[in-house]
């Protein structure tokens, strides 16, 4: 039977609001001095904290973690050197070393203690059981063609065929392809945009990039196009908010004749057979429809 050898940890926590104590766990160190064992692992994903603290600063988190890292691993080198482990010191000392005790948002726990005949193997057990129990995998963020499929599908159902295609428009030192577009009379186009997104940042700078790219366009043709945009929501609640301002950049965008949310499809579908109305697209095989409204 292998002899057990004592060890203690310490969990790094993240205090978001210290005045309300508002906390997660994101990293733990645990160290075993009779077995030379000095071990940290911080948080690498920010999933389950942007969740709880929508404001948090990714960069400069991500930049916090990574010093903590580098920091007892260099601790954990210097101690090799000298005097090994010294069965006085705890896993505590050694964090403190890296990060010392003060009202910054990172604070170390009070130490913990056990006995272990297997040091790794209780490490990989304090993480799951402190930092990572309860994080979920993360979820699948819709595509701008999956915020299409359903336009695709319903109109497939009501038997409208409509000939979709590439149009190029081009401006005095930019262009564009809108990939879904029709003609009928003049040109229209339809434009699934997901702003099924991770963050406010990544939903708003998706947004920004598209009102600038038709800025750019606009600026030196002569060309008109109807521009139906198609927006998918984010499944995060917490980001509405963005959403709704991304939402109101897009309407105020060139070339934009409407914004519909993607709860909204049959408001698209309308404005398609609106655009449409003196034509009919039928496909060979399902009887037509006249499009009027």
């Amino acid at each position: 039977m292998t002899e057990k050898q004592a060890y203690s940890y310490t969990v790094l926590r993240y205090i978001h609001d210290v005045v309300s104590g508002e906390a997660l766990n994101v990293g733990v160190v645990m160290h075993a001095p009779a077995v030379s064992f000095l071990k940290v692992r911080t948080r690498k994903t920010i999933g389950r904290l942007k969740h709880a603290f929508p404001d948090l600063d990714r960069a400069a988190f991500s930049d916090a973690m990574e010093a903590v890292d580098r920091g007892l691993l260099t601790v954990a080198k210097q101690a090799s050197k000298t005097s090994l482990f010294d069965a006085r010191t705890h896993a505590r000392s050694h964090a403190l070393k890296v990060l010392r005790d003060d009202d910054s948002a990172l604070q170390w726990s009070p130490t913990g203690t056990g006995l272990t005949a297997e040091p790794s193997r209780t490490f990989e057990r304090l993480y799951e059981r402190y930092v990572s129990r309860y994080d979920s995998a993360p979820a699948k963020r819709r595509s701008d063609d999956d915020v299409w499929q359903p336009v695709r599908d319903k109109l497939m159902e009501r038997g409208i065929n409509v000939p979709f295609e590439p149009k190029t428009v081009v401006g005095k030192q930019d262009r564009i392809v809108f990939e879904k577009a029709w003609r009928n009379g003049r040109w229209h186009a339809c434009e699934p945009v997901s702003l099924d997104m991770a963050s406010a940042e990544s939903i708003m700078t998706k947004a920004r990039r598209w009102r600038g790219h038709l800025a750019a366009v606009a600026d030196g043709t002569s060309e008109r196009i109807d521009l139906h945009f198609l927006l998918g929501r984010p499944q995060n609640g917490s980001l509405m908010a963005a959403y709704e301002t991304a939402k109101a950049i897009l309407s105020h965008a060139s070339f934009t004749t409407e914004v519909v949310d993607e709860k909204d499809i049959d408001v698209l579908l309308a404005s398609i057979e609106r655009a449409c109305r003196h034509t009919r697209y039928a496909d060979p095989g399902i009887p037509s429809r006249t499009m009027t409204r």
